[in-house]
């Protein structure tokens, strides 16, 4: 791998289909059209062309990340520096790495946005460059309108999830052989392209983030799979609800859901609009598919859990090894199953000998994720870790209040089968019906309707 930067160059060729190398042309035309307008040399365009082209889509700091890693892009691995203006070639090898290349070539083109020098680079630019690359995802879904429903909170200075998510992605990052070390010294460690390669090729939100970046900063009319990125929102009665969630952590919960749900979210629950009860909590979120729960306690941590089918209100246990229970804030993390049980979700309400209220992960009384019936309290017992999902604490204290809870169904709402509102309590309880029979009484229902196949 010693030789990449100047192999690339020697062998690239355009990963682009060629309707794809057509759009990149003409992107690449009329960035350099203003220069070039009654120039005969070689099209080439510069840093004033990209930002005028781009316009405030991202930030400065993207901006001049991106032109700096172009212009630095060597083709024949002789240049003495890097160029004063980006070729069309250079354009193209950029795009076909970033976009398309795999996680050497994406690895390959970072190093080159972050320093001008060969060799690796210090951590803390890692860091630096995923802030960067977090806070322009944000800013450009914002400012192209693609929130697709979720609102982003406006402020001074960047969103303080960006530094959360951005602290997430660089965490996977294995510094000196996954040592773990203080938080300056490991800030100071160098980073060479393979380890950057193992970071881009195990997390994959930085390549995720690059092409939203590139197609939404630069209006590329190439195809972007949004809606499994940001889900669409659907709040019923078009009712004013600002959500504790914000984009981003939206993206990072929807990413670690099964495909097949990412693409709609849709409030089944909140307690700003449907009140504090915990019964109004179950009406709302049995038997409606897959969601996610979550809250925000009273000292601002945020938390919660996906469970994997429908909620049901009984004394058993439920659910499978794709819940998982989550963090948000202080800091983003998702736990999943470890396989030492099966206590995935729990739902009772109004029995005497065992708990009443939601659960998720641990054991009665012990779980990692436990709303009360007497709703506003909660707890989250998990020292060292929850044995369901080797999840810590998730609240500041392990039992804790709230007033902010919030449920989400995910994907398609369920098809509700009809026949089962024409099926009496009796079905669903034999011995009742044994008892009803031996004390000589039958059931008035009998004969009135025929019941269904299958039944």
């Amino acid at each position: 791998m010693g030789n990449v930067r100047s192999q690339l160059g020697q062998k690239f060729c355009s990963q682009f289909l060629p309707e794809e190398q057509a759009e990149i042309d003409r992107l690449f035309d009329a960035l350099s059209s203003e220069k070039h307008s009654s120039d005969t040399s070689p099209r080439s365009f510069s840093l004033k062309a990209l930002k005028s082209h781009i316009g405030e889509a991202l930030p400065l700091e993207m901006v001049t990340r991106l032109y700096d890693g172009m212009r630095r892009v060597d083709l024949m691995g002789k240049a003495k520096g890097p160029s004063e203006s980006i070729s069309r070639e250079q354009f193209t090898m950029s795009m076909s790495h970033l976009l398309k290349g795999n996680s050497e070539e994406k690895s390959l083109m970072i190093l080159k946005m972050i320093s001008a020098t060969e060799g690796p680079v210090k951590a803390r630019e890692i860091q630096k460059f995923t802030e960067d690359l977090v806070g322009s995802v944000v800013h450009v879904l914002n400012y192209r309108q693609e929130l697709r429903g979720w609102t982003q909170k406006t402020g001074l200075g960047p969103p303080p999830r960006v530094q959360v998510l951005a602290a997430q992605l660089f965490s996977e990052m294995d510094l000196r052989g996954g040592e773990k070390l203080p938080g300056p010294q490991q800030l100071d460690c160098e980073c060479d392209l393979a380890m950057v390669e193992a970071w881009v090729f195990r997390v994959p939100h930085v390549a995720t983030f690059l092409s939203v970046v590139i197609h939404r900063g630069f209006l590329l009319r190439l195809p972007l799979d949004l809606a499994t990125l940001v889900p669409e929102r659907h709040v019923d009665q078009e009712r004013v609800f600002e959500s504790v969630l914000d984009i981003l952590s939206v993206i990072y919960i929807n990413s670690h859901l099964p495909r097949e749900q990412r693409h709609r979210w849709r409030l089944l629950f909140s307690s700003k609009l449907h009140g504090h009860s915990f019964t109004q909590l179950c009406g709302h979120i049995t038997q409606q598919g897959p969601c996610v729960v979550l809250v925000e306690d009273h000292d601002g941590h945020v938390f919660g859990g996906f469970a994997s089918c429908s909620w049901e209100v009984k004394p058993q246990f439920q659910g499978d090894d794709t819940c998982f229970l989550f963090s948000i804030s202080p800091r983003m993390a998702v736990y999943t199953s470890t396989g030492y049980n099966d206590h995935y979700m729990y739902l009772n309400h109004r029995q005497q000998t065992i708990p009443n209220g939601l659960g998720m992960g641990g054991q009665h009384n012990y779980f990692g994720l436990w709303i009360d019936v007497d709703f506003g309290k909660g707890h989250s017992k998990a020292k060292p870790k929850c044995t369901t999902y080797s999840s810590p604490q998730l609240s500041a204290q392990e039992n804790f209040r709230f007033e902010k809870m919030e449920v989400w169904g995910v994907g398609d709402a369920p098809v509700l089968q009809q026949a089962k509102s024409s099926r009496s309590v009796l079905d669903k309880n034999p011995e009742a019906q044994i008892l009803l029979e031996a004390s000589g009484r039958s059931r008035h229902s009998e004969g009135l309707r025929d019941v269904p196949d299958g039944e």
